[in-house]
């Protein structure tokens, strides 16, 4: 036995079927979204910061501007993917390692997830200079915790497209083809109780069209809606908050990378001191004019600063992979700095426009806001539950059995469907307090991040002005020093001074060296800390 499928295109109920389900679909689709928008998608005033920039970028049909837009243009994510695991069981694997290593092809979907192989997939082999703004832009780029917040506020747009589809109905397709032939009608037909054609086989089609819309939520449908749109403003904040921080860490890893340089320096110089000092010392021990001591107290001298160079050397190294693994760089490529070690800039604003402009700017503060709305949200969603849900249901319906000689029938319905929980035993009020309370909870959060704010910036702002101060003093001392150190050698190569009067003079260039660029460094440290407080960026 076959069945006919050929004959259901081309049979008069689908014909019927088709103009009445595509003009039941157009009209009630499209008669109630616009209504809906305008009384349920009212899209709430956003909290902006001072500053905006007018990058704007698309997602669909959602916007996002500002500076998480402006890092979504900079950073077309690459998501990594993991492959499927090996169609192989356990302790099939079990049998294929035993003896050598288990060896699976790599995709190129998992290309980023591969360990190394061996020891020059990992050796380092260059050395590259970048400065500062190289720095910063490469880790906007590269940075794995920049490029995860990005994907969140791209998780959120999807959300929001989600909850926007609430303003829309459902349209559901069913149909069945089924052939069944009744045991009992067989039976009437041997015992001569039925006609002999009533045992044959009956081949029946059931098709269905449904439109189910929400016509009335009690207010869970722009809840929701208004809750996915908070949700996507506070990840944009989370991205800002996110990049501004990267900023702040690779900025202050730069200048431990400076430091790390200026060390490194600052010790060869002082081991050639010592060298020449040493050779002064034997000169003179030759010519009969120095001692034995002088000699003595030269060389441990020279070891000193030997070991001083020893341990610059380490921690250069240690700054350098540092940086290097914040920027995430190939294995095998390590950096240096190539911006000389200066002041970064002079701050011109005073402490109080300072705070003010920190207290405005901060995306954590707005973030504090838009949880305060998240929860109020949620609070609504909660108590919708308490009201009336009304929904518009409407089908239609074909029927069809192929060999009873007649055509096939249709109908339609068209209803509204109402319900009412009256009670559900406090369930949905007590939801509605804990978020009631979650909104307390952020603004208290809010005040105690605000004055974490503040004091923020007044001990930033504390630091940079000492740090300025001996900036100025230790330039003057660093000149003192030289000077010191000349006299000091032209005295003892003369036979009126001592050895240890050059070794005091040559140790004192050294800490002299190393205050300068360290009074340095700790300044640009608290200017970058006093942009990240007030939220600068790239702004200043």
């Amino acid at each position: 036995m076959s069945i006919d499928l050929f004959r259901f295109p081309l049979h008069s109920s689908w014909v019927m079927f088709a103009p009445r389900l595509l003009f039941w679909s157009i009209a009630i689709a499209f008669a109630f979204p616009g209504a809906a928008k305008g009384t349920e998608a009212k899209t709430p005033p956003q909290v902006e910061k001072t500053q905006n920039t007018s990058t704007v970028a698309k997602a669909g049909n959602l916007q996002v501007s500002g500076r998480a837009a402006d890092l979504i243009a900079a950073n077309p994510t690459k998501v990594v993917t993991f492959s499927a695991p090996d169609e192989v069981s356990h302790p099939q694997k079990l049998k294929q390692g035993h003896g050598h290593k288990h060896k699976r092809k790599s995709s190129s979907s998992d290309r980023n997830l591969n360990f190394p192989k061996s020891a020059e997939a990992v050796k380092i082999r260059e050395n590259q200079a970048l400065s500062l703004e190289q720095v910063l832009a490469i880790a906007q780029r590269q940075n794995p915790e920049l490029q995860a917040a990005i994907l969140g506020l791209k998780r959120s747009q999807a959300g929001l497209q989600e909850a926007k589809a609430a303003l829309y109905p459902n349209i559901t397709l069913n149909g069945d083809i089924t052939k069944s032939e009744s045991p009992g009608n067989e039976l009437s037909v041997e015992r001569g109780v039925a006609a002999p054609q009533s045992d044959q086989a009956v081949t029946a089609f059931n098709g269905q069209a449904k439109l189910t819309y929400n016509i009335y939520t009690s207010g869970r449908r722009q809840a929701t809606i208004r809750q996915a749109e908070e949700q996507l403003h506070f990840d944009k904040l989370a991205v800002e908050s996110k990049a501004e921080e990267i900023r702040q860490n690779v900025t202050l890893r730069y200048y431990d990378l400076q430091l790390g340089d200026e060390r490194v320096r600052i010790t060869k110089a002082a081991v050639e001191n010592a060298e020449a000092s040493f050779r002064d010392s034997q000169s003179l021990e030759s010519a009969g004019v120095g001692t034995k001591f002088d000699v003595l107290r030269s060389q441990v001298n020279l070891a000193n600063a030997q070991q001083d160079l020893t341990n610059a050397r380490s921690q250069q190294q240690i700054a350098r992979r540092q940086l290097a693994a914040l920027l995430n760089l190939p294995p095998t490529l390590t950096i240096s700095a190539a911006d000389s070690v200066k002041v970064a800039g002079l701050w011109n604003q005073k402490l109080e426009e300072s705070v003010v402009q920190a207290l405005q700017n901060r995306p954590e503060l707005q973030q504090r806001i838009v949880e305060g709305n998240i929860s109020e949200q949620k609070r609504k969603q909660a108590l919708s539950q308490l009201g009336p849900q009304v929904a518009l249901v409407a089908t239609y319906d074909v029927l069809d059995q192929y060999n009873d000689n007649a055509s096939g029938t249709d109908g339609y319905s068209v209803g509204v469907k109402a319900s009412w929980n009256l009670y559900d035993g406090g369930a949905a009020r007590a939801q509605a307090k804990q978020q009631r309370l979650n909104k307390a909870i952020a603004e208290t959060n809010f005040v105690n991040q605000s004055n974490q704010v503040r004091f923020e910036v007044e001990q930033y702002y504390t630091q940079l002005q000492s740090n300025l101060e001996n900036v100025q003093t230790t330039g003057a001392a660093v000149e003192q020093a030289q000077e010191a150190l000349r006299l000091s050698r032209l005295r003892f190569q003369s036979g009126i001074g001592t050895q240890t009067d050059v070794i005091s003079a040559e140790n004192d260039l050294t800490r002299a060296e190393g205050n300068r660029v360290t009074a340095v460094l700790d300044y640009n440290r608290a200017y970058a800390n006093l942009q990240r407080a007030i939220s600068l960026g790239e702004s200043q």
